[in-house]
């Protein structure tokens, strides 16, 4: 759901939720944002399941958080879709799985989120949650903007 349907009124209160979220005052920000991410808006979600993963004003909700996670991912939030491939890389609120991990790093990256592209280069070069690939992992880094780290590992 995207929130410029909003009345003036509910948008202004999406707007202190997420300045909650921004300043740390999570308690606030979950009483904001959580109605918003159960109506689906995807800004919301995504910040809810941050709150959630990490027990920040809330108790701690690993199975809501990753529902939340994915929930946002799916609507194309980049921020959601590489924090799911982050949960999906350190099997944090969800099963460790490299190859769902670099799915949701690749939609983030495909949107310009160079912490997804550098993650994906990194996962290619180390080969230990998917294949180690070089030649990706140079073609990654440079896409991210460190030709100097893709031409370290050069081996001619």
């Amino acid at each position: 759901m995207k929130n410029d349907s909003y009345s003036a009124e509910q948008q202004m209160t999406l707007s202190s939720g997420i300045h909650c979220f921004e300043t740390r005052e999570f308690a606030k920000a979950m009483q904001f944002l959580n109605p918003f991410a159960l109506q689906g808006d995807e800004e919301a979600q995504y910040r809810v399941a941050i709150m959630l993963q990490n027990g920040l004003g809330v108790i701690k909700d690993e199975a809501q958080s990753f529902k939340m996670m994915q929930a946002a991912a799916e609507q194309g939030n980049a921020m959601a879709q590489h924090g799911l491939g982050f949960m999906y890389l350190e099997g944090d609120c969800t099963a460790q799985n490299g190859e769902l991990a670099l799915q949701w790093f690749g939609k983030a990256a495909e949107q310009g989120m160079v912490g997804s592209q550098t993650t994906i280069a990194m996962m290619y070069e180390q080969g230990e949650a998917i294949e180690q690939n070089l030649e990706l992992a140079k073609s990654w880094y440079t896409k991210a903007g460190f030709a100097d780290k893709a031409a370290e590992l050069d081996t001619d």
